[in-house]
């Protein structure tokens, strides 16, 4: 089978991707967000490969020139442009997560949180009460009003509409080398499915008595 072992170190988290795959969506799949680095005005996931870099396609255009010679020889690849291309295992070291300060939800929910534990028994209650209460009414008033057969093809259509617009927007991440080979590709393939299709609609030459 086509399969690649990946671990990804700092996560402390492995499983098995396609031959095929790219270094971004094989940390997608495992539940990894990978941090982004800036360069000039676009964003790229950069990761270092520790073990396996053999396995991976060739350095892109745009790696070898936003990269430095000694980045790229310390292992460090764009994870939207390396694409896993042979058998065997890799391993890959992630950018270490940048600490934000909370943002001004997060500070009010805090300042919610302790107000909250700083109340009596009593008023706790009321409070979980009261909220309970709120949610119930606003989860009846929606199922009363929301016709089932209208959100299932809306949810439908929203999934399909979805899918395509995570399509386009990978496609839009590849490296150029990358879409053309997928093109040519994609190219043979219909030029094969025309053919059989062809080749089906001939009619079968007249029997002789």
């Amino acid at each position: 089978m086509n399969e690649v072992e990946i671990k990804f170190e700092r996560e402390d988290r492995n499983g098995i991707v396609a031959v095929g795959t790219y270094l971004l969506d094989a940390a997608r799949r495992l539940g990894i967000e990978l941090e982004s680095e800036q360069f000039g005005e676009t964003d790229f996931f950069v990761v270092k490969v520790t073990s396996g870099s053999e396995l991976l396609s060739a350095p892109s255009k745009l790696e070898i020139e936003l990269l430095s010679a000694e980045r790229r020889e310390q292992g460090e690849r764009f994870a939207n442009h390396a694409k896993i291309e042979r058998l065997g295992e890799i391993s890959i070291m992630t950018t270490e997560k940048k600490q934000e300060e909370k943002p001004a939800e997060e500070e009010k929910k805090e300042e919610y949180r302790k107000e909250f534990e700083e109340l009596p028994l009593e008023k706790k209650i009321a409070s979980l009460l009261e909220l309970e209460a709120i949610a119930l009414n606003e989860t009846f008033s929606f199922v009363i009003n929301s016709p089932y057969k209208i959100i299932d093809m809306a949810m439908g259509v929203l999934a399909e509409f979805g899918l395509k617009m995570e399509d386009e927007a990978k496609n839009e991440t590849r490296p150029e080398e990358h879409k053309s080979k997928d093109d040519a590709k994609d190219k043979a393939k219909e030029e094969s499915k025309s053919k059989k299709t062809t080749r089906s609609k001939k009619p079968n030459p007249p029997q002789t008595a």
